[in-house]
């Protein structure tokens, strides 16, 4: 692990989108649930007079976000924990906003020995917290072929999930569970194969759902919205940046959810969806990325942006 912010090159995804939502809300203190390097934290504490409250389950990224924002003194505090736990973690009060950006850190991607990417050689770990949870080669060894097969299905979207759960399976079986993730991206290729024109690794979605289970993402988000929302003053705001379809669904639905509208089938004779409103949303349409943003910085092409307004 590299010791200075400095050494790493991560660009914040819709920062100025971001900040512009965070400025119209009531209160005095942000919270950025999603710390990673502090790039959304540190453009709040220079862009308003915000005190930023950062949560991260990665002591490492803490460290460093620590170090990039030493300048702004007291105002910036840092607490160890999962965003999902930001009822628990966060003691402030007269929340401003809350903000979210549910994507991987850049510093995490490019340091193979987390695991994340099939791109280097590496432990399959794939954890964010580094020191809890089990690890990515431990949940393929111990679930079930159905178990493995669900992930990537639902997690990752993979159309072709059986065959390479039942790959993943034989190799258990065999004695010869995965360890490295050279051999989980191998054994994807050769199972499901690399076509001519291929934009993306075969491996992609079988790595992004791994990640996805590993790490219990769409559990805590469902977690996470309504415990934002608890924490928000009258007039605060919710952002939450999305990087695919699962998360973003996720998001949509729950803000829908505490706007008072109800999913349930019309029939029914009373709501049991839990709908209530408790907020207005402020993004009829998920806000992009402009080309200029898509063009500098690659990875944020698939965000996308929702907020809302807690009502009193």
């Amino acid at each position: 692990m590299q010791s200075s912010s400095a050494e790493f090159t991560h660009q914040t995804v819709l920062c100025d989108e971001v900040l512009e939502f965070v400025r119209n809300g009531i209160g005095s203190v942000a919270i950025d649930a999603t710390l990673g390097l502090g790039g959304h934290s540190e453009a709040i504490l220079a862009g308003t007079d915000l005190k930023v409250v950062g949560i991260d389950q990665d002591a490492a990224a803490i460290k460093l976000a620590k170090e990039r924002l030493a300048r702004f003194g007291d105002r910036f505090r840092a607490v160890n924990a999962n965003f999902g736990e930001i009822g628990r973690a966060v003691v402030e009060n007269d929340i401003a906003a809350v903000i979210a950006d549910l994507g991987v850190s850049s510093m995490q991607l490019d340091d193979a020995s987390r695991g994340f990417s099939f791109r280097a050689p590496a432990p399959l770990d794939m954890r964010m917290d580094k020191d809890s949870g089990i690890t990515a080669a431990e949940l393929l060894e111990t679930s079930t072929e159905a178990e493995i097969a669900d992930i990537l299905y639902y997690y990752g979207e993979e159309r072709r999930s059986r065959k390479i759960a039942r790959w993943i399976a034989e190799k258990n079986a065999a004695g010869e569970p995965l360890r490295t993730t050279e051999e989980l991206a191998s054994l994807v290729e050769r199972a499901i194969g690399k076509k001519p024109g291929d934009k993306i690794h075969p491996a992609t979605r079988t790595f992004q759902a791994i990640r996805i289970a590993v790490n219990r993402e769409l559990d805590v988000l469902k977690e996470f919205i309504p415990a934002a929302i608890e924490k928000l003053n009258s007039g605060g705001v919710l952002a939450v940046i999305s990087f695919h379809s699962l998360e973003d669904r996720i998001v949509k639905q729950a803000f829908q959810r505490l706007s008072g509208k109800c999913s349930c089938p019309p029939r029914l004779p009373k709501c049991l969806c839990g709908a209530e409103k408790k907020v207005v949303i402020l993004t009829k349409k998920p806000i992009l990325p402009s080309e200029a943003e898509q063009e500098q910085n690659p990875r944020s092409r698939s965000a996308k942006l929702r907020a809302c307004k807690r009502l009193d």
